[in-house]
């Protein structure tokens, strides 16, 4: 049986200081590495050339249309996607290397480990499982932007050993910046599908339950303090969506 062809795929824009560590962690398991930039402003560019992968500039419609367009002109059919904050761990790689010799699913799910101000989240931000190694001709992105998520249709997926590590935020203000944003976006993704936002579920109980289920349940205060914070935001990053959501709804008069 022959070795499976992987192409490594990334989206970036304005991303110099990621990049490199990021395409540094894909080549020594892929076959290619495909970078689709939106544009950047920064040196990213000069770094992806500086370390000669195939680089492409694609105006920037949303996050599920960006990587599916990069997936769609990479050279493989086996795609690995990261983010540019992400890294493969050595566990990860090694176990991308067996499938490379046995290529036994259409798509392969890894856990992710996140890295939030300096501190390794094992309890409130973890598995966070992602599917990011698969056989394009069976899955591509979907999912609600800025959330996306490989969809695999009507074939099989497996587990894998290994972490994908993600330098989420260095700081507290970059959350603070993304919530902004990926509030808006999900919410006006959310309203253009046709869903609706009840008040009392969707923006007082909602948010409550996400920092419950993350800080309490996942025993995320075993993190400690940055625990708490992450849970905490990630439940105030639940509130804006549902409250914008429910505020778009409430203009058309579809709220409750």
């Amino acid at each position: 049986m022959s070795t499976a062809s992987i192409s490594g795929v990334i989206i970036t824009f304005n991303e110099e200081r990621n990049i490199r560590a990021c395409i540094e962690s894909l080549q020594p398991i892929v076959d290619e590495v495909v970078v689709v930039d939106s544009y950047s402003t920064d040196n990213t560019e000069k770094i992806c050339l500086e370390m000669g992968v195939s680089f492409y500039q694609h105006a920037f419609e949303g996050h599920i249309e960006q990587k599916n367009y990069a997936m769609s002109i990479a050279t493989y059919d086996y795609v690995l996607s990261l983010d540019a904050d992400e890294r493969l761990s050595e566990g990860m790689i090694e176990s991308i290397e067996r499938v490379k010799e046995n290529w036994d699913a259409d798509g392969y799910v890894f856990n992710r480990l996140n890295n939030y101000c300096g501190a390794w989240l094992k309890r409130s931000w973890y598995p966070d499982k992602k599917l990011r190694l698969w056989d394009r001709n069976k899955g591509q992105w979907g999912g609600t932007n800025p959330h996306d998520k490989v969809v695999i249709e009507n074939g099989t997926v497996r587990k894998l050993k290994g972490d994908i590590l993600h330098y989420a935020y260095e700081n507290l203000e970059e959350h603070f910046e993304q919530i902004k944003q990926f509030a808006i976006i999900a919410a006006n993704a959310k309203y253009k599908k046709g869903k609706s936002a009840n008040f009392i579920i969707h923006v007082l109980l909602n948010p409550a339950y996400k920092f419950l289920r993350r800080y309490v349940f996942k025993l995320g205060f075993l993190d400690g303090y940055y625990g708490f914070i992450f849970s905490g935001l990630a439940a105030y990053l639940n509130f804006m969506k549902y409250l914008r959501l429910w505020e778009l709804n409430r203009t058309n008069g579809k709220s409750k």
